[in-house]
């Protein structure tokens, strides 16, 4: 291949390097409203009266807005395709605030300096109720989270929202009893996984504006334009028709973004005033008053026979929707579905889950999606179950990893048509060393040295769900427009995507131009999550690139008065077989735009999928670990990706590497965590503790490629599998340096040295 599985540079690498204005604030105009939120200090309250007269008097406030003035339609802030699975559960203001920083009250006005003023002015008085900030207790508590009756839901999704259960659920395949009968040994272990923020560069920022037919156009910071679309269309009451989304550059989203948390904020003030409007999040409402990472405690029971062969997985999970269910019913299926097929050997599998409402900020999408908490309970387990055994982690793994062909039962029936899970173990083994550094060796009276193994899966795209389109059109002088609705957020899917058409038109990617997302003339595109984009839009865009292709060699014969079939095309040159017409790519362009008989070349088409292929992943860390604090070093982290055929050997390891360091930031240093009354914390960056470069050591990623036939040019996805393994590594590590088996994140050393002390 001339242009997949090459080191592309991405499209836009020169305009983030010379600070391009690109982002959306760089675009709000001078004249736009300032918009900020008065955000609740309680927990959970009703609100009794708002006294905003005097705020009103502030010279430059336009205007303020409460519960009073909003829409009482309910919706979802959740990002995912219609029916969505999430309940209808919010307002844009409510009477009820269920977690601090939810909005109280929407203040617009001509500077910032007169919206803080104001902020401060409103008065407002609350009817304080008891809040419930421990999942545990959550289910049956008195005091009920969403009591509306307007609660609305598309379908059944185990929901009993007067008993605080957002979602709840059942899946068994096999006789789990008789598993547990034919066990020699049963490893049973609860895990507590806690919120993470998803700490991207960008905060939340949307402007809006009527344009001159009246419409509402939001540009916003967002992987989700289409759906965003939907959800603006229900919260403002509003026909789809009069609302147009604008994705501009995303400085980064990991999934937060896959939630609408700023954008109806200005469009409301848009729509009642008619004047452009612009609201950024501070950190600290990145922080408090978005999304994180859904908190899970995870129990794991998983059973083999003494030659290691997996008899049985059992899982129950809890975990915390927050006061909002936005993705709490779709992230918790992965916690099983994207873990227990791993081990496709074993007989039975049964999995159940609560997911319950607090008030505390609601759970949403991030990077891994389930799997991540999933992987560590799983994983963990497995490396006890090893221990038990008395054999090698990565021989027990090998013994039960799935193989090409076999039908994976906790993995929705699918069957396994791509794998080089075995090789990747093998591989990472190697390069980090195992045979001479497993378990651990001590360098030092106090240091201790050991290493660690994880494994891991995830899916490309939703099976029969998602749908994605293309637009292709030759231009006049003989580029490229590839037209998609597919949100780059940093990832680099533009340039992925054009490689892609670019291999099948035999040209370089310079030929092709990639705009921005527009839903007024992008075609329909979910957005980026999933790890959808380069296995199912990559797929739309080898349809589409086939199509036109074929559509210019008819055009082209039109021209030179030949059959299709007596010429060929280079890439550039299209040649009769006896070499005696000629026609360049420019020469077609420029013709199709000046009459005659050849029509305007362009196609449109879509795709979907009737399968999810994992991608897989193995994870080796090597550690140091000092007795005497329990400080942890990373020293070295291999991770050996299958992800199907490369499309971009630079971008590829990017997402590896950096998905490892995100792994590594959840395994030993992030941890939302609230007080007594509710309140986060630890809301910006100097209490929120992420790893710097000098924090994961050594990161070496490498691949081993398998070719999935539904995939474009045998790729599948990466984009999330790579965030997972990093936890239980990590745990796995501690434990033959230390002993003690952490079973809840993050990974401190004053867990580790407690657990050495309390041996």
């Amino acid at each position: 291949m001339k242009v997949v599985n090459q080191k592309v540079v991405k499209v836009d690498a020169m305009a983030l390097l010379t600070g391009k204005p690109v982002y959306t604030e760089d675009l709000m105009p001078k004249e736009c409203l300032v918009v900020k939120i008065l955000r609740s200090p309680h927990a959970y309250a009703k609100i009794k009266s708002i006294n905003k007269q005097i705020a009103l008097k502030v010279p430059g406030i336009e205007a303020i807005y409460t519960y009073e003035d909003v829409p009482q339609t309910r919706f979802t802030l959740a990002g995912q395709t219609y029916p969505e699975p999430s309940p209808y559960d919010r307002l844009i203001l409510d009477e009820y605030v269920r977690y601090v920083g939810d909005p109280v009250a929407i203040i617009a006005g001509t500077s910032e300096k007169a919206v803080d003023k104001a902020l401060r002015i409103i008065k407002v008085e609350y009817e304080k109720m008891e809040p419930v900030l421990d999942m545990e207790k959550s289910i049956d508590h008195s005091s009920v989270i969403h009591p509306e009756d307007n609660y609305s839901l598309n379908f059944d999704i185990g929901n009993e929202v007067k008993r605080n259960i957002c979602s709840s659920g059942h899946f068994e395949h096999g006789d789990i009893e008789a598993a547990w009968s034919e066990s020699d040994v049963i490893v049973e272990e609860t895990y507590h996984t806690k919120a993470n923020a998803q700490a991207m560069m960008e905060p939340f920022k949307t402007y809006t504006y009527l344009d001159h037919q009246n419409r509402l156009t939001v540009v916003s910071s967002t992987q989700i334009p289409f759906h965003l679309r939907h959800i603006l269309s229900r919260a403002l009451e509003m026909p789809k028709s009069k609302v147009r989304i604008i994705k501009p550059r995303i400085g980064g989203g990991f999934g937060a973004k896959q939630t609408a948390a700023s954008e109806m904020f200005a469009a409301f003030v848009t729509m009642k005033t008619g004047k452009p409007a612009g609201i950024v999040f501070t950190r600290e409402e990145c922080f408090r008053a978005s999304n994180s990472r859904h908190e899970m405690k995870i129990k794991v029971k998983i059973g083999s026979d003494k030659e290691g062969n997996i008899k049985g997985i059992q899982i129950y999970t809890l975990s915390n929707a927050g006061a909002y269910g936005e993705h709490a019913s779709t992230t918790i299926g992965l916690v099983a579905h994207k873990t227990m097929p791993l081990y496709n050997k074993a007989k039975a599998y049964l999995f159940d889950y609560d997911v319950v409402y607090t008030n505390t900020m609601g759970g949403g999408a991030f990077r891994g999606y389930g799997a991540t908490q999933g992987t560590f309970a799983v994983e963990s387990t497995v490396n006890q179950l090893a221990e038990k055994l008395g054999m090698d982690p990565v021989e027990l793994r090998l013994k039960n990893i799935g193989e090409v062909g076999e039908i994976m039962p906790a993995y929705y029936g699918e069957e396994l048509k791509s794998t080089k899970l075995k090789e990747c173990l093998e591989k990472g083994r190697e390069l980090i060393g195992w045979e001479e550094k497993y378990p651990s060796k001590e360098v030092s009276k106090d240091k201790v040295r050991s290493v660690g193994v994880a494994m891991t899966m995830q899916g490309s795209a939703l099976a029969n769900l998602d749908v994605s389109a293309v637009e292709m059109r030759l231009n006049d002088d003989g580029f490229y427009t590839l037209m998609i609705g597919a949100t780059d957020m940093g990832t680099g899917c533009d340039t992925i995507l054009a490689q892609i058409a670019a291999e099948v038109l035999d040209c370089n990617v310079e030929r092709i131009i990639v705009p921005g997302v527009d839903t007024d003339y992008s075609p329909f595109d979910p957005g980026s999550y999933a790890s959808r984009t380069t296995y199912l839009t990559g797929m739309s865009v080898i349809k589409a690139s086939e199509m036109l292709r074929d559509k210019m060699l008819v055009a082209a014969a039109t021209f030179l008065q030949v059959s299709k079939d007596d010429i060929t095309f280079d890439g550039y040159l299209f040649e009769t077989i006896d070499g005696d017409k000629v026609l360049t790519l420019d020469q077609l362009g420029a013709q199709q735009v000046v009459g005659g008989e050849c029509d305007y070349i362009s196609v449109t088409t879509a795709h979907t999928s009737q399968s999810s292929p994992p991608p897989f992943m193995a994870g080796f860390v090597e550690l140091e670990l000092d007795k005497q604090t329990g400080k942890i070093e990373l020293i070295d982290y291999v991770g050996v990706v299958d992800c199907g055929t490369v499309i971009n050997k630079n971008l590829a390891r990017i997402q590896a590497e950096g998905g490892i360091a995100q792994g590594i930031g959840m395994a030993m240093y992030e941890d939302v965590r609230y007080n007594a009354q509710g309140k986060m914390m630890n809301n910006n960056f100097m209490q929120y503790k992420i790893p710097t470069r000098l924090d994961v050591g050594n990161i070496r990623v490498d691949f081993e490629s398998s070719y999935e036939p539904t995939g474009p040019f045998g790729a599948k996805s990466i984009g999330e599998v790579v965030i997972n393994t990093p936890s239980p590594a990590i745990a796995h590590a501690v434990y033959n340096a230390s002993n003690v088996y952490v079973t809840s994140l993050p990974i401190t050393p004053e867990k580790v040295l407690m657990g050495m002390l309390n041996q």
